[in-house]
């Protein structure tokens, strides 16, 4: 009998894939993982979108909170999946820091997952207790008069919310003391319960606190002003120059995931932000689009990889 030659098998894997890829989704729940909390803007984000994919392409979604270590359990998770379409990863913009703030990453943030389509930007804002600071400029003030005596929370070391906080404290010549906490969720009750002076934190799950005023919008940290929250004006506007910072969340497979299964997901996923309903529901969170093609979010990803690593290092955080 005569063996197959190796490039007889790798036709045959290779047909075997495309088959797979193009029957995907075959009737099996598709595994989405958030490697932060319930209630997260992160969570939220990936709920609303993939209750409309899922109506579109008749499949369900499973949402699969893996929080921990700045969202890197999470993220290992779907690194190490099956490439078959059927483990998902929603991240932030923390994905492109924690290359800089841990040591010893279990994966290779770029060569192990395919940046697929970003789904929403969001400002983060900055908030703080409403009896305690009414602006930008008493919260620097008090800041700058006992460095290091003022604290602020984030949603763990190295995440997003915490690169946010140190750039503007080194944009605003100030200092504060990092407290990380497991998500956003128990960051704001500290800051409700006036334990913790400041917090950057994305409008989705502060929205309710900041219309009840149990919280202070004073500012966001976008280039721009949120569609949200008009009249809160930015950082650059309350006179901290180059203290900026965008957030996004966006959606990954594992790396070798087939590019038919891959450009399906980015088809649905722009269908389902340019619905209506999925619009409206985005914006009540603060959310703006940004559409991009999975390219130019592979370039996006690359290129604050880089930049986040500068920022780390003039900020002094330390790896984990």
């Amino acid at each position: 009998m005569l063996k197959p030659t190796m490039a007889l098998v790798a036709a045959l894997l290779a047909f075997a894939t495309s088959a797979h890829a193009q029957s995907w989704p075959a009737g099996q729940p598709i595994k989405v993982i958030i490697p932060f909390t319930a209630g997260s803007a992160t969570d939220v984000i990936a709920r609303t979108v993939f209750e409309q994919v899922g109506s579109q392409i008749g499949q369900s979604f499973v949402i699969d909170n893996r929080v921990g270590a700045s969202g890197t359990i999470g993220a290992n998770a779907v690194a190490k999946a099956d490439p078959d379409g059927y483990t998902l990863l929603v991240n932030s913009s923390s994905h492109t820091i924690t290359p800089s703030t841990f040591s010893n990453l279990p994966y290779d943030t770029e060569k192990d997952f395919a940046a697929v389509i970003p789904l929403a930007n969001l400002a983060n804002v900055l908030v703080v207790s409403p009896a305690k600071y009414k602006s930008v400029k008493d919260l620097v003030e008090a800041a700058r008069a006992k460095p290091g005596v003022l604290n602020y929370g984030t949603a763990g070391s190295g995440s997003a919310s915490h690169v946010n906080a140190e750039r503007f404290l080194l944009a605003a010549n100030a200092k504060a003391q990092h407290v990380p906490f497991k998500g956003a969720p128990e960051a704001l009750r500290e800051i409700v319960a006036d334990r913790i002076d400041f917090y950057f934190t994305p409008l989705a799950p502060a929205r309710g606190l900041i219309n009840d005023g149990k919280l202070a919008a004073i500012a966001v940290s976008s280039s721009s002003r949120s569609k949200a929250l008009p009249n809160v004006p930015t950082t650059i506007e309350s006179g901290i120059p180059n203290s900026e910072y965008d957030f996004w969340i966006g959606l990954f497979a594992p790396a070798k995931t087939p590019a038919p299964i891959l450009e399906r997901l980015h088809k649905e996923i722009a269908a389902a932000l340019a619905n209506p309903g999925v619009q409206e529901k985005l914006t009540k969170l603060g959310a703006d689009p940004m559409p991009m093609s999975a390219a130019d979010f592979r370039a996006l990803i690359g290129k604050e990889i880089k930049s986040n690593a500068e920022l780390v290092k003039a900020a002094g955080i330390k790896p984990n």
